[in-house]
């Protein structure tokens, strides 16, 4: 056996950066028009990302057709990789997925102290310790994508000095700052926080990683979605007069956003 080192290519162990969705029913029908929902909220958010099918929550006796989920989250521009499941769950979950992780335990959603302590001190572009029911959050339909919750490594602020137009999309790892306008139809995505020192009238979801911790700032507050870690507020909620138009900024609080005005002078 040769065992030289190839100038073609390296094998090395790695780590894949996915969404865990884990499933609360086996009901298909219900699955899928909750995550239609939570997927028609902000289309282009998740399009392209790998995910992760987590049974581990399921009946160890449920039944669910794998491989008809895994068809469907294809046809909404997710990428199924694989599946979680408990030993016990082995017969009725064989799919064409692999099985990934088969044997780690389920991860507990953070106890209500857990959770308040960890947002004494929020800090902006960190992992989320864990995640509360999208069903709980204010403007969020019912669902369970869940991003996985890893350290992210740190990465560079990324500046944009131009108006963003309809239609346009920027998305990066780190913190966004916006000097110019963003108009409605554009979409702004950033891994930490986002600040836009201008209208801000478009979508602006920071924490797209999972940053509970994560913030968006604007002096000119007057968007069509916000969203943080995945809760999601929308234009159909006014906005009370305090901060529509004004400077403010949101953040997560326990599981819903607060929006709260700011004072620049």
């Amino acid at each position: 056996m040769n065992t030289r080192k190839s100038s073609l290519f390296d094998l090395r162990a790695g780590a894949v950066d996915a969404l865990h969705l884990a499933l609360k029913t086996a009901d298909i029908a219900a699955l899928q028009a909750a995550l239609q929902q939570r997927f028609d909220a902000a289309p282009e958010f998740f399009a392209g990302d790998a995910v992760v099918l987590d049974l581990r929550r399921l009946d160890d006796d449920a039944s669910l057709d794998v491989n008809a989920l895994a068809t469907w989250l294809t046809g909404l521009r997710l990428r199924p990789i694989g599946v979680v499941a408990n030993e016990a769950q082995v017969g009725w979950a064989a799919a064409s997925l692999p099985r990934l992780d088969s044997h780690a335990a389920p991860r507990k959603p953070p106890t209500a102290e857990a959770a308040d302590s960890s947002r004494a001190t929020p800090q902006p572009g960190s992992a989320a310790p864990g995640t509360a029911p999208p069903s709980a959050r204010s403007g969020a339909t019912a669902g369970a994508v869940q991003p996985q919750a890893e350290a992210e490594p740190a990465h560079a602020t990324l500046l944009i000095d131009k108006p963003l137009r309809s239609g346009q999309r920027v998305y990066t790892p780190g913190d966004l700052i916006v000097l110019d306008v963003v108009s409605h139809g554009a979409e702004i995505i950033a891994g930490g926080n986002i600040h836009v020192y201008a209208p801000l009238r478009g979508r602006a979801l920071a924490g797209a990683h999972g940053a509970e911790g994560a913030r968006i700032f604007s002096t000119c507050f007057e968007p069509e979605l916000v969203a943080i870690a995945g809760v999601y507020r929308t234009a159909d909620q006014p906005l009370p007069a305090s901060v529509m138009g004004k400077p403010a900024h949101v953040l997560l609080d326990g599981s819903a956003l607060r929006i709260e005005a700011l004072k620049l002078k």
